[in-house]
């Protein structure tokens, strides 16, 4: 039987499940795949290195070896029938660009894109995928904010706006939040709260926070992140 149409049953099996194609295993695409896989998604994994596909045989649903830029080969991986593909292609620009325009013409329903800088990432919106992510540059403005600031955890949700964990100052100690009033002291919202070793909740108007406890806050990222500071 031919190599690419038996691959090609089974990627139409794992289409037809739960299910994301992950095109590029290199260091994002790999981690991404093994995070897929452990959050019960089913990933086809497609990759030009033996070397990397042979060491990825096994820990997802299926890999191949296999040129995403030919547009044969991606019918033969019936890589049209998944809802959700990923392109994880970094190091080779054009081979990123080429097998995204492919998988428009698929019209498949979501392609997401790795771009690697802002001229990548503005000729793959250009294309019309439809969502490009940018790990490098997303992980040092994390980071970056990190160092800063006395956050334990930190996520962008959009430009300008962030959710920030960290630990509750003590001017919110003892009194319920809304005698607090921190959204219009400090112009943010305290979404969730855990003690040290419990469980996360939502935070309410009556929710009364004490010292250890970690909260989730969310509002303009200058503003968390002062609140973030205050101790």
């Amino acid at each position: 039987m031919n190599r690419f149409l038996s691959f090609g049953q089974d990627a139409r099996r794992i289409a037809e499940a739960d299910s994301v194609a992950v095109i590029g295993l290199g260091r994002f695409g790999t981690s991404l795949a093994l995070e897929l896989m452990d959050s019960g998604t089913d990933v086809l994994g497609i990759d030009d290195d033996e070397e990397v596909v042979q060491a990825l045989n096994g820990a997802l649903t299926q890999v191949v070896r296999a040129d995403a830029t030919r547009m044969d080969v991606l019918q033969q991986l019936t890589i049209g029938e998944f809802d959700r593909v990923v392109v994880a292609i970094g190091s080779d620009i054009t081979a990123s660009i080429l097998t995204a325009s492919l998988l428009l013409q698929l019209n498949v329903p979501v392609i997401w894109a790795k771009a690697v800088d802002e001229q990548h990432g503005a000729v793959l919106q250009q294309l019309g995928v439809h969502r490009v992510v940018y790990p490098e540059k997303d992980m040092g403005r994390r980071v970056a904010h990190l160092v800063r600031g006395a956050a334990a955890d930190y996520l962008e949700i959009d430009k300008g706006f962030a959710v920030v964990k960290t630990i509750a100052p003590h001017f919110l100690h003892g009194v319920t939040l809304a005698s607090a009033a921190v959204r219009h002291t400090h112009d943010v919202t305290i979404a969730a709260h855990r003690e040290p070793d419990g469980q996360w909740s939502n935070a309410q108007a009556d929710t009364v926070l004490h010292d250890g406890d970690v909260v989730l806050v969310v509002g303009p990222t200058n503003q968390v992140e002062r609140f973030a500071q205050l101790r």
